[in-house]
């Protein structure tokens, strides 16, 4: 499955539009109480990667679902909750089926 950013993709031509899909991520981070900061952001950037990583599975899962074999204009949005810790992470775009 081709999953890109931009609306078209080189070298392939687009057949059908089959509907817009996403894939959502939601995750609390586990607590630790360290006082090295540096650990600390490495530990977010590994879950949050982690989460991303979901929330791409998912939205290649429900592409699938289309009959898709690609994804185009594909957003990515972050969001964090200073109060909770929540992570979300929702990846959109449109689902297409491209000549192979």
């Amino acid at each position: 499955m081709i999953l890109t950013t931009t609306q078209t993709i080189e070298g392939y031509k687009i057949e059908n539009y089959l509907g817009i899909v996403t894939g959502v991520s939601v995750k609390m981070p586990k607590v630790s109480l360290s006082f090295n900061m540096k650990k600390y952001y490495q530990s977010f950037e590994t879950r949050l990667n982690d989460i991303k990583e979901e929330a791409f599975q998912n939205l290649k899962e429900n592409a699938q679902k289309l009959q898709a074999n690609a994804v185009v204009g594909i957003n990515l949005d972050i969001e964090t909750s200073d109060s909770t810790g929540v992570i979300l992470v929702s990846v959109t775009g449109t689902a297409v089926k491209i000549a192979v």
